[in-house]
């Protein structure tokens, strides 16, 4: 694995990162533990949770995630560990957020309730990188990088970042932070694989010459990257409970899992053959190969599943199998939005 920075901060971490939004939901806090010390002991260091997690969010189960993190941390050196959490934002129409009744404006008051929250569950006196969950399109951006401002100069935070933005979010961000000296994000933390190759266009330029690294989630596409879904629902997988589990769990399942991500399976799999390894990872080299990309995130319900991603810790695909990815991406095309974008 390599190490990359942070943006423009002086962190560093492991080109992989170990998600963590499932513990304490499709797994215990045992297997979690097993999960998170097999990735250290493979070398990652850099470790994503989010005060709502684990996923689905539920009233109940709020912080849980963070939780188990923050008693696995215990028994880690500190400072040998990068540890990133979200403050949960607006829900946007798609659920009322399960935490703080519902107000999860990005308002100094929330931010600093969440923050205070995180670092008791996680048992830390600091975060390393602190990132709003959603964007509060509807708030002005200078408050909320003045509350994380402040929490940068009181050494809670070290750095801070967004998830979920879009390009117009990020441009909207660094500028109010320039204008008004405040913190600036160093990170955005958006879906990216190869069934989403969205951030390749405008956001990746953003990032590129704005020095703000991606973070990709769900390089394997909830799953459906490798493979598991294109026979069907298998026992215990994440869709597979989704189907059943709400309007927002349905859609949030119809985004990843449908014919033409199916499709795109089914190509990329003899690609992957040929190169000798699984489409899983296949997938995660992609990600993790572009220069915009600070650190992949992959996710892991076990021990079995964190090994099959690692296979793609120090694999570098040539430019012929870049080219044969590509061109089932044009053969296949994302649906694009009415103002000309790639679907999410």
């Amino acid at each position: 694995m390599q190490r990359r920075r942070l943006g423009g901060s002086g962190i560093s971490v492991t080109d992989i990162c170990m998600g963590t939004m499932t513990f304490g939901t499709q797994c215990d806090e045992a297997e979690a533990f097993r999960i998170m010390d097999c990735a250290f002991d493979a070398g990652i260091d850099f470790y994503d949770a989010a005060e709502l997690y684990p996923v689905p969010p539920s009233a109940e189960k709020f912080g849980l995630t963070e939780e188990i993190v923050g008693r696995w941390l215990k028994t880690k050196p500190r400072d040998a560990v990068i540890i990133a959490t979200k403050v949960t934002g607006p829900g946007h129409g798609w659920f009322t957020p399960p935490v703080r009744y519902g107000r999860t404006a990005l308002d100094r008051l929330q931010i600093i309730k969440a923050v205070e929250g995180s670092l008791k569950r996680l048992q830390t006196d600091y975060i390393d990188l602190y990132q709003t969950h959603w964007p509060d399109h509807f708030g002005r951006y200078e408050d909320t990088l003045d509350a994380l401002t402040i929490l940068i100069r009181q050494g809670k935070v070290r750095a801070i970042g967004c998830s979920n933005e879009t390009c117009w979010g990020v441009m909207k961000s660094l500028w109010e932070a320039e204008k008004r000296n405040l913190c600036r994000y160093d990170t955005v933390q958006n879906n990216f694989s190869l069934i989403n190759r969205r951030c390749e266009s405008e956001l990746a330029q953003v990032c590129r010459r704005e020095q703000v690294s991606l973070l990709p989630y769900s390089p394997l596409g909830g799953g459906v990257l490798t493979g598991k879904y294109n026979n069907g629902f298998p026992e215990g997988a994440r869709f597979t409970a989704y189907r059943n589990a709400g309007e927002r769990q349905q859609k949030m399942s119809e985004r990843f899992l449908n014919d033409r991500s199916r499709a795109t399976v089914e190509q990329l799999i003899p690609i992957a053959t040929d190169i000798g390894v699984s489409i899983t990872a296949l997938a995660i080299a992609w990600s993790r190969q572009h220069d915009f990309v600070a650190s992949t995130i992959i996710g892991a319900t076990s021990v079995k599943q964190l090994q099959e991603s690692l296979a793609a810790r120090d694999l570098i695909l040539d430019d012929e199998t870049i080219s044969r990815i590509d061109a089932v991406d044009r053969q296949i095309p994302t649906p694009m939005t009415e103002d000309g974008l790639r679907r999410l």
